[in-house]
């Protein structure tokens, strides 16, 4: 419930701070003294849009601020999910800048406006005349059933079902999609294909080509310095290993005199061990090196080939022909494994559709078993109204197709008169009528949703006498369940409250200002008084006040 708010430099208020109470509080005023102000600023906390127009003080900030009690309302875990500090008693901050920029806070934490709005719509449910006409929608026609009907679970459930139907369909769309667009290059795809698989391409084959060309190249020039080299190592003439070996055997008959003798000894046989094996792979090497023109040949024409690929489809490596060649490998064998695919995908589909069926059901059947209910106690209540031959009719039919709110399609009907016709409510109701039917709604609802306040606006536009004190009535009846707040300019109404505030202006020299009181019982008197005989204050009219004051109490 709302406890208490707070409002500075917002339109005509320089500072009011005002506590609610629970149960039915009634707020009044003269037209003009700013009850209008009040709730645009309350509506400021719960989201709504502001700009630097509300500054009363164009060089100041404005600040609203509402402390509400929201035990037991199972805030508790979504607090957690957005890093907001969860207290029983939260306090929901907004400031508008002189920049005109705006900053949310709950609990002293920073919040976006999108949360602000969600936390809003848990908490209170503002009813303003133009709300009425969601009296003719189908969206909230069927929200009046669910919460009935409470079908929370119910909701959540086939939410599931016809986003897992839905992801299936458009999969399968997908796949339709660019197996088409596949189908229409799949020649061009073939050929490329085929192009460069009849090259046999592996990888490294090129950095392989490349060094034999080098080597088929330069054969003549290699074999020279690779017999040259083993000549040196093992020629005839003052042959290197040989040599080597004169000084292995010349230090291992010193190696016992010297300390080093030794070390030197096997250092020279390891250096004729590698030389004598050095010698023999030259020599291996030189006599496997021919000049092969046809082979040069070959190797050139082949890394042609090569080139030109990668030019064709402009690239600069065999690997990245590779990767062309697996891809459109891959994509070929999409279509061909298309039908396939389709047949798996239409299987899925069909099961979730079955599985849509029984949550969309389900759904259905909770529907319609509250259908008679709602229409016999908005009937009932309506009489009360003063609205004796008023019928509402609740149709509920099936639509051809499923919808993210289920496959019904819901439609109030309504006639006010005895022989009249039903039709949707905006069609045949007036706005005294259209007020009453909503407010009957809203009992209905109130004891059912888990809201902590619900504020009507003039909700009695439209009505008077008899009929002004049975809607009264009815919110003393909806504020057992919940915190109710009307905004009224009905004495029969106002005198109905627990708990009754007046909102004033006052002028000085200098200015006008809005603010707002908590009346005790003899400024309730006279406060209804003047709503009954205007500002003209009579005796007779404080007796009566007194005497309706008397009777709602």
């Amino acid at each position: 419930m709302l406890k208490s708010l707070f409002v500075s430099n917002y339109a005509l208020i320089d500072q009011v701070e005002i506590d609610f109470e629970n149960g039915f509080s009634v707020i009044t005023g003269e037209t003009g003294a700013g009850k209008s102000i009040i709730l645009g600023a309350l509506s400021l906390v719960l989201g709504q849009r502001s700009d630097v127009s509300v500054l009363k003080d164009k060089d100041k900030k404005s600040v609203v601020e509402a402390i509400f009690n929201i035990t037991g309302y199972g805030f508790k875990a979504l607090f957690e999910q957005e890093d907001v500090d969860y207290a029983e008693e939260t306090t929901i901050r907004r400031e508008v800048l002189a920049t005109g920029k705006s900053r949310a806070f709950i609990n002293d934490t920073p919040v976006n406006l999108g949360f602000l709005k969600d936390i809003s719509l848990k908490l209170i449910d503002i009813h303003s005349q133009h709300q009425n006409l969601l009296l003719g929608e189908s969206g909230f026609q069927l929200n009046v059933i669910d919460t009935v009907a409470n079908n929370t679970q119910l909701k959540d459930r086939y939410a599931i079902d016809y986003k897992t139907y839905n992801a299936l369909v458009k999969k399968k769309n997908q796949l339709a999609d660019q197996n088409a667009q596949l189908k229409l290059e799949a020649d061009y795809m073939q050929f490329q294909f085929d192009e460069l698989e009849r090259f046999k391409l592996v990888e490294g084959e090129q950095e392989e080509l490349e060094q034999e060309r080098e080597m088929l190249a330069h054969a003549e020039e290699i074999k020279g310095h690779l017999f040259e080299s083993a000549k040196i190592l093992s020629g005839d003439e003052l042959p290197l290993l040989a040599n080597l070996k004169d000084v292995t055997r010349h230090i291992e008959k010193i190696a016992a005199f010297i300390p080093q003798g030794e070390e030197w000894a096997k250092r020279a046989e390891s250096a004729y061990i590698d030389l004598d094996e050095l010698a023999k792979e030259l020599e291996d090497r030189m006599e496997r090196i021919e000049h092969d023109p046809e082979r040069l040949e070959f190797v050139g024409f082949r890394l042609d080939q090569l080139y030109a690929l990668q030019q064709k489809h402009r690239v600069d490596s065999l690997q990245a022909l590779i990767a062309i060649r697996d891809s459109l490998a891959a994509q070929l064998t999409k279509i061909s494994s298309f039908d396939e695919d389709l047949q798996q995908l239409n299987k899925d589909i069909d099961a979730a559709h079955k599985t849509l069926e029984v949550s969309g059901k389900a759904l259905t059947d909770s529907r319609k078993k509250v259908i008679p209910a709602i229409e016999k106690q908005i009937v009932a209540q309506l009489l009360e109204l003063g609205m004796p031959n008023a019928r509402l009719v609740v149709e509920c039919s099936q639509l051809k197709e499923f919808t993210a709110h289920g496959r019904d399609d819901v439609d109030f009907q309504f006639s006010a008169n005895k022989k009249g016709e039903l039709a949707a409510i905006p069609k045949v109701a007036s706005g005294g009528e259209m007020s009453r039917v909503m407010l009957c709604i809203k009992a209905l609802l109130s004891e059912s949703k888990g809201l902590p306040t619900i504020i009507f606006d003039e909700i009695d536009t439209g009505v008077s006498g008899e009929v002004a004190d049975k809607m009264g009535s009815i919110m003393q009846q909806i504020a057992q369940n919940i915190q109710v707040i009307s905004i009224t300019h009905l004495p029969q109404i106002a005198v109905k409250g627990k708990h009754h505030y007046k909102v004033y202006k006052t002028d000085s020299s200098t200015d006008t200002q809005t603010g707002i009181q908590k009346l005790d019982y003899d400024a309730r008197i006279t406060e209804i008084a003047k709503m009954l005989s205007g500002s003209n204050l009579t005796e007779a009219a404080l007796v009566n006040a007194k005497e309706l004051l008397g009777e709602s109490m």
